[in-house]
């Protein structure tokens, strides 16, 4: 193992046995160093490495503390690694948001306020019958984000939120070439919250998987 993965094990096995807890700040970097049997070099590194994907927060000046540990936070590196999907790969993320979202819908179904509805029909109603693509693809990402938060689960929001990036190109494609995304699109949008007001989770379950379905068998027929 090359000595800095050896050092970011050593912390990560801090971390997960709970002799750093979300907030702590590390001791001085001579002291852990000689504490894990590591060189400083190797500790610097493993530090830098658990930074970038928000493991740790190293404040100039001040020292390097474990963050809150949150998903929301945790999962943002994700969605930078995402950003560098190859576009023979969208039909994949939209698998995975075909599995995932609907889930998501699903449990939205039995927490979301009727204000939050009212919400999501009037980002709808000012639409129009006849949207701009821009405007549809923005409306509908919206509509899914809020959604999707109101599910109440936070790794769920952030899982999908990194996936987001990657299948907006493939809407706004479809929406320019397929005769009737438009519509489509907005129908689906109400059949959904339709489901959601009637509190009906199998039923927004299943629009939802409608709604990512048609996508990705677009994509599909169009590669």
């Amino acid at each position: 193992m090359a000595v800095t993965d050896e050092a970011i094990e050593k912390i990560k096995g801090m971390i997960v046995s709970g002799a750093l807890r979300p907030g702590d700040r590390l001791p001085k970097e001579s002291e852990l160093a000689a504490e894990l049997g590591l060189s400083r070099n190797s500790l610097r590194e493993a530090v830098r490495a658990l930074s970038l994907i928000r493991i740790l927060d190293v404040r100039q000046g001040d020292g390097t503390y474990v963050t809150s540990l949150d998903p929301t936070l945790l999962l943002e590196a994700m969605s930078f690694v995402v950003d560098f999907h190859r576009d023979d790969t969208v039909l994949e993320f939209l698998a995975v948001r075909r599995i995932l979202e609907p889930a998501a819908t699903a449990m939205a179904a039995g927490r979301i306020p009727v204000d939050e509805l009212d919400a999501l029909e009037a980002q709808l109603n000012a639409l129009g019958p006849a949207p701009s693509v821009e405007d549809l693809v923005a409306c509908d990402l919206e509509f899914h984000r809020g959604i999707v938060a109101a599910s109440g689960n936070s790794v769920l929001c952030s899982l999908l939120e990194g996936l987001s990036g990657p299948t907006t190109r493939a809407r706004i494609w479809r929406g320019l070439t397929q005769k009737d995304a438009v519509t489509r699109t907005l129908t689906e949008h109400r059949a959904i919250l339709g489901a959601l007001r009637d509190r009906d989770a199998e039923a927004a379950r299943a629009w939802a998987t409608v709604h990512i379905a048609s996508v990705e068998q677009w994509l599909r027929s169009s590669l």
